[in-house]
């Protein structure tokens, strides 16, 4: 028989973890590999090997003897024909004390009766999700847009019963209308047990005897289109757009999920954008910064006329009020910051610099940048 591995080690926990820590490990690793939920090969395994661990480490006496003589301190009670089940004397069949199985696993499927019903009845089907890139300027003044969509629509000849008419719906013999079943199964820890999906229904708790003509008893239609969506002004990078009835098909003739389109925006080649805000970097001359000019500035809606003042330096940033982006959640509109990068000329003709001669040589010595912040340096 294969060696068991030490029951700490399966719930991954220390030899000191306390009852809580114990059952939220349980809750945890039993909700991952119950075989309702994971049909991965060798999930009921781990799943048995949970529950034994737990069935023991919860149990204070149990657990007394596991620490002290590990699993002989159970083989032993085996080997000795006291009982089928190891736990004779530790409290009978598998010791579930403090949890409740009909309450843990009815929670994994929406329930929270002690035994859960099977949702036989008709359910919305889960949300979508997808990413739509657009171009900036779609997202600073809206725009609409279509967008390729592929989903499952509830057939109109059956309303998603799949079947022919509604005289050829019947209750499953198999659950009884259910949609679950029951099994008892037999391991070292005594008689527990499981339910889950009844194989003949699929968990509907109804059987089809003549199916639809047109979805051939599925219930849906797969359908692929075009679905224009208006694209809000002022919407951001991260926000969502939702589109009603396009998410997954829901189950038993119940209503599709919705899509979310999550926004990806293509950068500008000039503009960014913070928040409400958007920034522009401007090139001027030295000239034009020296002596001030009035220039006409690019907006996300138009140019408009900016006067630079003289002595302008690089860097400097100039505001212009109400030509940012407009609020989703009101008429508000964010602010145009201009960024002033003054450029200095790499090539003069012999006019332009002996102009510049010139003017160097009218400029005292102590007034030339230089000089000054020379002494400033040194007082």
């Amino acid at each position: 028989m294969a060696t068991k591995r030490d029951f700490y080690e399966v719930l991954g926990l220390g030899k000191t973890a306390s009852k809580d820590d114990i059952k939220a490990s349980y809750r945890k690793l039993a909700k991952q590999y119950h075989p309702d939920v994971n049909k991965t090969p060798g999930a009921e395994e781990k799943f048995k090997e949970v529950q034994e661990a737990y069935d023991i480490l919860y149990d204070d006496q149990k657990r007394a003897s596991y620490d002290q003589f590990g699993m002989a301190a159970f083989d032993q009670a085996t080997a000795e024909g006291q009982s089928q089940n190891p736990f004779r004397g530790f409290g009978g069949q598998g010791n579930f004390q403090d949890v409740d199985l009909g309450d843990l696993f009815g929670s994994f499927f929406g329930g929270n009766t002690r035994r859960r019903q099977a949702p036989t009845g008709p359910q919305r089907g889960a949300d979508a999700f997808m990413r739509v890139k657009i171009l900036f300027m779609d997202a600073i003044l809206g725009k609409k847009v279509k967008i390729p969509v592929t989903y499952d629509e509830p057939c109109s000849q059956c309303g998603g019963t799949g079947a022919r008419s509604s005289s050829d719906i019947e209750t499953c013999p198999t659950c009884h209308g259910q949609g679950r079943v029951r099994t008892r199964q037999q391991t070292i820890l005594g008689t527990y047990e499981t339910e889950s999906v009844c194989p003949t229904c699929h968990g509907t708790g109804k059987v089809v005897r003549e199916k639809c003509n047109v979805c051939n008893g599925a219930g849906y239609n797969r359908v692929k289109t075009n679905i224009e969506v208006s694209i809000p002004a002022g919407i951001n990078a991260g926000q969502q757009i939702r589109v009603s009835g396009k998410g997954e098909r829901g189950a038993n003739g119940g209503p599709n999920g919705d899509l979310f389109l999550e926004i990806v925006i293509e950068k500008h080649a000039y503009f960014t954008r913070d928040g409400n805000d958007i920034h522009i970097e401007i090139p001027i001359s030295i000239v034009d910064a020296t002596l001030g000019t009035t220039i006409d500035v690019p907006t996300v809606y138009g140019d408009v006329t900016v006067r630079i003042p003289g002595g302008t330096q690089p860097g400097q940033t100039l505001k212009v009020r109400g030509k940012g982006v407009r609020d989703l959640r009101g008429n508000d509109s964010g602010d145009q910051f201009i960024h002033l990068r003054v450029e200095t000329p790499t090539k003069l003709s012999k006019e332009q610099r002996d102009l510049l001669t010139r003017y160097k040589e009218t400029e005292s010595k102590d007034d030339s940048v230089w000089e000054k912040f020379k002494n400033g340096f040194r007082s």
